[in-house]
């Protein structure tokens, strides 16, 4: 297995416009051979999906999902650079699974930029906290931080959460399929999760606002 460098993630970002973590990811699973890496990026429907990501999406769809019983519910709001795209089977499909997705899954944020700075604060210390009392070397608790602060992220973070309908998938690498299917950027800019009885229903912030 190749050594995977930086320098090799980068070498992949560069002919895939892919993101970093999606490439040191395809470089782990192709045991770091940067053909066969390329490949897997082009099955997730990745590698065309980072070179749009900065074009306007002024379109799209609002989305629901009410689960069975009628005790929970989601709106989501997803947006796109056409009509005509937002009117697409696909299109209606991704807005459909991922209000599904928050129903089922609970996050708070939509991306980890989203999280407030005394939010993360706080679970550093108490993942720094929780190390020391485990006995964890000093040396060594920066990178268990920085471990546990990523799966915090899967938690709590949408696009970071493995999608309920494929766990090998996040949600961020379901909209790059899409994407990549449908030659148009798309962002997740905004959703409210309803539970009968809890008034603490959270509506997440801007990924792409429509302007």
């Amino acid at each position: 297995m190749a050594e995977i460098t930086a320098a090799l993630v980068k070498d992949l970002r560069d002919r895939t416009g892919a993101g970093m973590m999606e490439c040191k990811k395809a470089l782990v699973e192709s045991k770091g051979d940067i053909g066969d890496a390329e490949v897997l990026l082009r099955k997730w429907g990745i590698a065309s999906a980072g070179k749009k990501a900065s074009r306007v999406t002024r379109q799209g769809l609002i989305g629901s999902y009410i689960h069975h019983g009628g005790q929970l519910g989601v709106l989501v709001e997803v947006n796109c650079e056409s009509d005509f795209v937002a009117r697409t089977d696909a299109f209606k499909e991704l807005v459909h699974d991922v209000a599904m997705h928050i129903a089922a899954a609970d996050p708070r944020y939509i991306r980890k930029e989203d999280v407030p700075a005394e939010v993360l604060d706080k679970e550093k210390d108490i993942a720094r906290a929780r190390a020391l009392g485990e006995g964890k070397p000093e040396k060594i608790l920066d990178k268990i931080v920085e471990g546990r602060i990523n799966k915090f992220y899967e938690e709590v973070c949408l696009l970071d959460q493995p999608f309920v309908k494929e766990a090998t998938l996040t949600v961020g690498q379901l909209v790059k399929t899409k994407i990549a299917l449908l030659k148009e950027n798309i962002g997740i800019s905004r959703f409210t999760r309803f539970k009968v009885g809890d008034v603490a229903a959270m509506e997440a912030g801007h990924e792409n606002p429509p302007e």
